[in-house]
């Protein structure tokens, strides 16, 4: 007999993704585990990568366009003197290239002092990192989820063709060694902070060739997404593959039952990414037929996209306030929410 399935509420949930399946696939665990469809994530990682993958939940969906736009943080490792075709070693090798004897100096240095701040670092290595601080425009991975005429690069990657990927601007808004070494090969630890669209499989190409040579990701970890970081995610755990189907429907059950009662409502999830604006009674009516709001209406106008909260702290629109000082409506959200 089948228990029956409660309605699932809306939120934002941080998930600690695991090394191997895509975040589609963290997706379709999700959908089963909550009993809907509704789920999309913040911010793509990588089957090799593990981290902070943010998802939302029902009419949390709406506002992955927010939830997506901040910094985020990584730690990497990068294997230096070996190019791979996806930049990762998930990748097929294509090049191999002697990591000369100065950066293997610098990297033995690391091993015996660790990582430190530029001062510290030995001068090819901070020259190296201190161009990739500067860097502005950056040439997305040839296997990347970007669209080409209506194709994926990926896809055309995998024919045998060679998709042509302009460069695009990108923002370092922190980047520090953290560790490095040559054995059991050359390779750097780095940490850093990034804006939206930057590629760190990028980096690893672009810092071996500002070291005279060519590298690939070997390990890679987001440790935040905007305002939502690695200590609060939850991790996804799997049934044994010899366990019966009722055994596996309770697991799905357990898991579910775990998975909801981590979920961020939606007033939380959007004041960590967003201010917060708040409309009295008329301004919420005016909100609700997408009506342009007057300035005594909305306490704390802001300017940029602004979550408005009611009165009593129920998320109402995200919004923000026109050139004439007028509240429009970007996205709307049910009272019901």
């Amino acid at each position: 007999m089948k228990t029956e399935r409660l309605p699932c509420p809306s939120g934002v949930l941080v998930i600690d993704k695991p090394k191997g399946p895509t975040s589609h696939d963290v997706v379709a665990i999700l959908r089963r585990a909550l009993g809907t469809r509704q789920i999309g994530h913040c911010g793509t990682l990588d089957p090799m990568a593990t981290g902070v993958l943010v998802v939302a939940v029902e009419e949390a969906t709406k506002l992955v366009p927010w939830l997506t736009a901040d910094d985020k943080g990584y730690e990497a490792t990068i294997r230096l003197g070996v190019a791979t075709d996806s930049l990762d070693a998930d990748g097929t090798e294509t090049a191999r290239v002697p990591v000369d004897d100065e950066v293997a100096a610098a990297l033995g240095l690391l091993a015996c002092h660790g990582g430190g701040d530029h001062a510290e670092l030995p001068p090819v290595l901070a020259d190296a990192l201190a161009n990739e601080r500067a860097r502005t425009q950056q040439i997305p991975p040839v296997v990347s989820a970007i669209r080409i005429g209506g194709e994926r690069a990926h896809d055309l990657a995998r024919r045998g063709e060679a998709p042509e990927l302009g460069a695009r601007e990108v923002a370092v808004k922190s980047l520090r060694v953290v560790g490095g070494g040559v054995d059991p090969a050359p390779h750097l630890k780095v940490t850093l902070d990034v804006a939206k669209g930057y590629f760190v499989r990028a980096l690893a190409r672009d810092l071996a060739a500002s070291l005279g040579t060519v590298g690939h990701l070997t390990a890679l970890r987001r440790t935040r997404s905007g305002a939502f970081d690695i200590a609060a995610a939850c991790l996804l755990d799997h049934p044994a593959d010899g366990d019966r189907n009722a055994d596996r429907d309770a697991h799905r059950a357990r898991q579910g039952a775990r998975l909801r009662a981590s979920l961020l409502p939606l007033e939380e999830a959007v004041a960590r990414a967003l201010p917060v604006s708040v409309l009295d009674a008329d301004g919420v009516r005016a909100a609700g037929f997408g009506r342009r709001i007057p300035p005594e209406h909305l306490r704390d106008p802001r300017r940029a996209p602004s979550a408005w909260l009611d009165e009593d702290g129920r998320l109402v629109a995200i919004g923000e306030v026109d050139e004439a000082g007028l509240g429009r409506v970007l996205r709307g959200f049910p009272r019901a929410s």
